[in-house]
């Protein structure tokens, strides 16, 4: 299951994106990049505007769904808890610090 929904989460991701890309911006005409009208026809009477708003809508909503399901799959939920670990028993000793070494003196060679 894990793997489907990865499959479909990267072809959502790549679709999204070129949608994206291929939609106009604010005073840009689309039908410029079909060949003038040309555009019109593939899209329909609408145009490319109204097609590709719905199209990045839609994959924007299952991009959401798949991303959300993916990171259900990976959620680990904890094997072990703190509370089922064993208390210390009047029987064990503490761990004792060990003593800090000293340093050596160093050895200057020729007497200087």
């Amino acid at each position: 299951m894990h793997s489907i929904v990865l499959v479909v989460h990267i072809f959502v991701s790549v679709s999204l994106i070129i949608s994206i890309l291929l939609q106009s911006g604010k005073g840009a005409d689309i039908g410029a990049v079909f060949g003038g009208a040309g555009g019109q026809a593939l899209f329909g009477g609408a145009g490319p505007a109204d097609f590709l708003n719905k199209a990045t809508r839609i994959l924007a909503v299952v991009f959401l769904i798949t991303s959300l399901t993916l990171g259900y799959f990976m959620f680990e939920k904890p094997t072990k808890s703190i509370m089922d670990s064993k208390p210390k028993t009047a029987n064990e000793q503490p761990v004792q610090p060990v003593q800090p070494v000293q340093p050596m003196n160093p050895v200057i060679p020729n007497g200087k």
